[in-house]
């Protein structure tokens, strides 16, 4: 972990011309692009497995029509198609779990008073008012919800509002256009997350509530590039 705070405060000392006292929260997003442009590949790579995926629905509407009365045999055929075709039904999540590690180093990092048996410098910076290794419920206790960290949430609460609200259209839009299969649910046991999809990106809010502030800004960050990803990509 002592590596990944050294790069940080590189990082940091390197943006500090431009952004003063914020620098470190600078290099925390700027450290999320990074992050994001690695995982980029995969990313496109989940685009192109939903465009194979979309190919498949003429013959799983005819799998539909032929195990009509057979929900389990539906799900079996539908598997073994997916498989036939190399297509995986989950290679969209792929880019979300392969920026776990970077999320858990953050959180991790700025939850710390020690690094390597010595104080954690870092929680010394700051976004504006706000400590990045505070809480939301820091801000609240000691300055109220408009006192000066107060505001820095409710400005991270109102990115996040908005990209969950252009991701939950988007999401709400493209799946309009698909039907499930028979017996209601597309794969085994996808059926209740496939429900729950579209109100995914509001749990964003919960997340940037309760963890420390830069883990909140790797969140928001990563969560604005995803939405903006996804309207390239799946365009």
């Amino acid at each position: 972990m002592s590596v990944f705070a050294t790069l940080v405060e590189q990082l940091a000392d390197l943006l500090q011309p431009l952004f003063h006292a914020s620098a470190a929260a600078a290099a925390i997003v700027l450290f999320t692009a990074l992050v994001r442009l690695l995982v980029h590949p995969l990313s496109r790579a989940a685009a192109r497995g939903q465009r194979a995926r979309a190919a498949l629905q003429p013959r799983i509407a005819e799998l539909r029509k032929k195990y009509r009365k057979d929900p389990q045999k539906l799900q079996k055929a539908v598997l073994e198609l997916h498989a036939e075709e190399k297509v995986s039904p989950l290679s969209g999540i792929l880019p979300s779990l392969c920026q776990l590690p970077a999320f858990f180093l953050l959180y991790h990092l700025f939850s710390s008073s020690t690094i390597g048996g010595t104080g954690n410098g870092l929680l010394e910076h700051r976004l504006f008012a706000a400590p990045l290794g505070g809480r939301w419920a820091d801000a609240l206790a000691h300055d109220g919800l408009f006192g000066g960290s107060g505001i820095v949430y409710l400005g991270l609460f109102a990115v996040v509002a908005a990209v969950a609200t252009f991701t939950f259209l988007r999401t709400k839009r493209s799946m309009a256009g698909s039907e499930p299969l028979g017996g209601g649910e597309q794969l085994p046991g996808l059926g209740a997350v496939t429900k729950a999809m579209p109100f995914m990106s509001f749990f964003t809010l919960v997340t940037v509530a309760v963890v420390p502030l830069a883990a909140a800004l790797y969140v928001v960050t990563s969560t604005a590039w995803s939405a903006v990803e996804r309207a390239v990509l799946y365009r």
